[in-house]
């Protein structure tokens, strides 16, 4: 599996943390395309790596990212307003359970400052732990298994309806907002010779 983790500023400081507790994962391939600590450039807020994400499960060059931000809130709604992106709030281990077995999500969204405390890189790890022990989608409880499978595809046809495509988006987005995502080198070298990366190109080149 691959792993996109993509940091925003004010918690690029947990990104030691999450790769720290992703390293368990010795089979998956983990794509490390934020910001690694508050002095990186360029400056990404929630706002660039939610559009990160977006770009990157669309093009396929990713299984599963994980973000989020001070409160996992921002990320969230962020990376949750562009097509096929079924993201989800984890806090705590139940929540990733949770989520990987009712939902199977291909995006989370953790809270980095807000509550990230003490022991908060072992809540972290063992996040992690259960996000990824089971293969996704199972159900929960088995009873509702059916019912929970027919609403992640009937919610996998109305993001496809409800949206226009990734590079229908970018060409519509300011320029200025897709110059900070542009400067990501270790993002774009990833997206390198995709429709959507050069739809960003084409755009940053307008200003």
């Amino acid at each position: 599996m691959r792993i996109a983790v993509i940091n925003e500023v004010s918690a690029s400081e947990k990104n030691k943390d999450i790769l720290a507790a992703l390293s368990e994962l010795s089979e998956s391939q983990i794509q490390n395309v934020g910001m690694s600590c508050p002095a990186d450039a360029p400056q990404l807020t929630y706002i660039h790596t939610g559009l990160m994400a977006a770009v990157l499960l669309w093009e396929k060059k990713t299984d599963m990212v994980i973000g989020g931000c001070g409160t996992g809130q921002g990320f969230l709604n962020a990376a949750m307003q562009y097509p096929g992106v079924f993201c989800g709030l984890i806090i705590d281990p139940l929540d990733a359970w949770l989520f990987s077995q009712i939902n199977g999500g291909n995006c989370v969204s953790l809270p980095l400052n807000k509550g990230y405390g003490w022991a908060g890189d072992i809540n972290l790890k063992y996040l992690i732990r259960e996000l990824f022990r089971d293969e996704a989608g199972r159900g929960y409880p088995p009873a509702r298994s059916e019912s929970q499978a027919q609403s992640r595809a009937l919610l996998k046809e109305i993001s496809g309806k409800t949206h226009k495509s990734m590079t229908e988006i970018i060409q519509a987005l300011e320029p200025s907002m897709l110059r900070l995502v542009a400067e990501s080198s270790a993002f774009m070298d990833l997206i390198k010779g995709t429709p959507c990366a050069e739809a960003i190109n084409a755009r940053v080149k307008e200003i």
